[in-house]
């Protein structure tokens, strides 16, 4: 049977209908937004007066069945709390979305990937059924099997066809501890090629890999990280203190050994925001001595980020220097495996930006989800760069450069941040006509943003 997770079934109904009195509550003109204090979306939205939803009673896990190997989740529950709710069974999400703040709805709706992604594929492909607050006002459920164009066109909507309230996931055994490998390679050819056999063979040396991802630090310094699950314990790091993840990888030639807990493993890369927490110097030796832990945490350096934005205080630093302003790149995309070391090479050529986060992906099923039309049965590399540029003569310039090398190469681009498609490329890359008619049928009275409005132009 279920475990109820304290009173949360009830908990979770007082949350909805507080969610729908809130809805009905946003006049018919105004845009339809959550109320969040944090966020994980890096592109500018115009302002509204209007009052967001209230989810401050979605963010919890229901219900957790250990037999079943399945969850009952509040959209707006973090992986944070779910991963701290399922660990003491044993049992982990199919995929864990890397920062701690990412929340289970968001994550489908706005797509999720991580070190799993090789073998388990996207987060929205392990979700068995999910209630949706549509544009109607309606709170619909949604599966494979009832209402399934929702269900399929979901993912990748952004709250444009909806808002996920609950979600039943599938969940998978986890050992207590991951034993890492990490592999240096001279050549980004090479690290492709070893990658793309780990993803065929799903073994390493005949060992089972569990967890698959890399970085580059230039074209000629790369690591993959591979991960192996084990209930052997023995000495584990903690990269929580003054050690840094990813500063651990390096190393001169061959392999190097680690290991983690499992709940530190999935979490490796929230402490330093992967890289970024450089940029607000919590990697300087003393300045971390002195940063409390509580705070060393991807949440902490978005706000951060957000202050940074909301006064232009980069911009105005680089004026002082005699310097340009610059522009924001922090982008994710796939490119299919056999053309990943032609755009890195490119990318390495033409983008001052380092390191490059690397995380292989295949979709688990035969596809079907249309705003977002990855091929089945083909392998593709999760691409993520996140830094500033000098700016270029035209807005965007950098992030222009990069949605047209990623289209040559056949490959797709997550909305969460800066776009710059026309219309007309929007609607080939992100299933157009399945989304209207999606839209049509669930949002008749548009009272949500449509999903170019909101990736493209801002809103």
């Amino acid at each position: 049977m279920p475990v109820p997770v304290a009173d949360a079934r009830t908990a979770h109904a007082t949350g909805v209908e507080r969610l729908l009195e809130s809805y009905r509550a946003v006049p018919a003109t105004a845009p339809v937004r959550l109320a969040k204090r944090t966020s994980n979306l890096f592109r500018a939205r115009a302002k509204s007066d209007a009052a967001g939803l209230d989810t401050s009673g979605l963010t919890h896990v229901i219900a957790v069945d250990p037999a079943a190997r399945t969850a009952d989740v509040a959209g707006m529950c973090t992986y944070e709390d779910l991963v701290a709710a399922t660990l003491p069974y044993g049992l982990a999400p199919l995929v864990v979305p890397q920062l701690k703040t990412i929340t289970l709805g968001g994550a489908v709706t706005g797509l999720g990937i991580e070190s799993t992604a090789f073998r388990s594929g996207m987060p929205h492909e392990s979700v068995l059924e999910l209630d949706i607050l549509t544009g109607a006002g309606e709170v619909l459920t949604a599966s494979r099997d009832e209402r399934s164009d929702l269900f399929r066109a979901f993912p990748n909507s952004y709250g444009t066809l909806g808002y996920a309230v609950r979600l039943r996931i599938e969940l998978e055994p986890v050992q207590p501890f991951v034993a890492l490998t990490h592999l240096r390679f001279h050549a980004l050819v090479d690290l492709v090629a070893a990658m793309d056999r780990i993803i065929e063979t799903g073994r390493l040396d005949g060992v089972q890999v569990d967890y698959l991802d890399g970085v580059v630090f230039s074209a000629d310094e790369s690591y993959l990280c591979v991960g192996v699950q084990t209930g052997a314990s023995g000495p584990v790091s903690d990269y929580t203190r003054q050690q840094i993840f990813y500063r651990s990888i390096q190393h001169d030639e061959g392999a190097t050994h680690d290991r983690l807990t499992i709940h530190d493993y999935l979490w490796r890369w929230d402490t330093d925001w992967f890289w970024c927490s450089r940029a607000f110097g919590a990697q300087h030796p003393l300045i971390r001595r002195f940063w409390p832990r509580r705070y060393r945490r991807s949440s902490s350096y978005w706000k951060l980020m957000s202050l940074e934005q909301r006064f232009g205080i980069g911009d105005r630093l680089e004026r002082l220097k005699g310097r340009p302003p610059r522009e924001r790149v922090v982008q994710d995309v796939e490119v299919p495996i056999e053309r990943c070391a032609e755009f890195l090479d490119w990318f390495l050529a033409n983008v001052p930006i380092e390191p490059i986060w690397l995380c292989p992906l295949r979709l688990r099923d035969d596809g079907g989800w249309p705003l977002y039309p990855l091929r089945p049965h083909r392998t593709y590399v999760n691409v993520g760069f996140w830094a500033t540029v000098p700016v270029g003569r035209s807005d965007g310039e950098t992030n222009r450069l990069i949605e047209r090398k990623v289209g040559e190469l056949d490959g797709h681009k997550s909305l969460y941040s800066e776009a710059y498609y026309s219309r007309e490329e929007f609607d080939e890359r992100y299933g157009g006509e399945t989304y209207r008619a999606a839209k049509q049928r669930y949002d008749p009275d548009s009272r949500l943003l449509d999903l170019y409005a909101k990736a493209v132009q801002r809103r």
